[in-house]
């Protein structure tokens, strides 16, 4: 079943240059599917993404998450579909450090007017289920880049959204840590059946996904599909990627 829809999507920044940033993009995502998207830096992946993520409204086309386009909403209604339908984790984690780990984890519940209670038990089986219950009662500077990124994944999942989208999740991790955040996403992806869209530079973490979207100078360029080994759709990205171009610091060195 469908979840999400792109339709001859493009975006057109306007200034002193025009500057397309954006062409004619349409794909569309299954219920429960691990998308990656790839591309040189400067190739639209990440307007891409705030499109979808309606952080940013296309200059034409249209997105469809579940049947609804959500830049037809008006402003209140926008920011609810926003904060109950999709998840974000972004590569510089965003947690708050005027919050502690758990208060970090639950703020999407509480801007809903959830229970205490209910708020903290969520956050705590969460948290099981993510290796950081220890850390609950410390402040984000007081914890390791791998544990903040599963500290911002939990708040991402915590409500439930229909879409979690990710930027770059791993961009500031060793390859260890960024190994445990993409076996946490694909176990979130297989255990909840959550629908995921990776935007990434980072061959190894987009082999965790069930297909992988190319974009280049804001077309899509190409798609490959995982198979069953996870090593040899790692090779066909890194295939893919050499033959996108794009500067050495675009491609990942880390091998399987």
């Amino acid at each position: 079943m469908e979840l999400l829809r792109t339709t001859h999507l493009g975006k057109i920044y306007s200034g002193q240059v025009v500057h397309r940033a954006l062409g004619d993009i349409s794909f569309s995502v299954e219920k429960g599917e691990f998308v990656g998207i790839m591309g040189p830096s400067g190739s639209g992946k990440t307007t891409l993404l705030q499109l979808i993520a309606t952080i940013d409204n296309p200059t034409s086309g249209e997105v469809l998450i579940d049947g609804q386009n959500p830049h037809q909403l008006g402003h209140n209604a926008l920011a609810r579909f926003r904060r109950q339908q999709l998840g974000f984790i972004f590569q510089d984690y965003n947690l708050l450090n005027t919050l502690t780990i758990l208060e970090n984890i639950v703020l999407p519940l509480t801007l809903e007017g959830e229970k205490v209670r209910t708020m903290e038990e969520k956050a705590h089986r969460i948290a099981d289920r993510l290796g950081i219950a220890s850390i609950l009662n410390k402040w984000p500077y007081e914890v390791s880049g791998g544990q903040a990124q599963r500290t911002a994944i939990a708040r991402a999942i915590i409500h439930e959204p229909k879409l979690l989208l990710a930027d770059e999740p791993t961009g500031n991790l060793d390859s260890k840590s960024s190994r445990d955040v993409m076996e946490t996403l694909t176990a979130i992806n297989r255990a909840d059946g959550a629908t995921m869209l990776l935007v990434t530079h980072d061959a190894l973490a987009a082999s965790y996904c069930h297909r992988v979207l190319f974009i280049k100078d804001g077309e899509l360029y190409n798609e490959i599909h995982r198979g069953d080994s996870q090593q040899a759709f790692f090779q066909k990205i890194i295939d893919v990627l050499s033959l996108l171009g794009g500067n050495a610091h675009d491609l990942s060195t880390i091998r399987v």
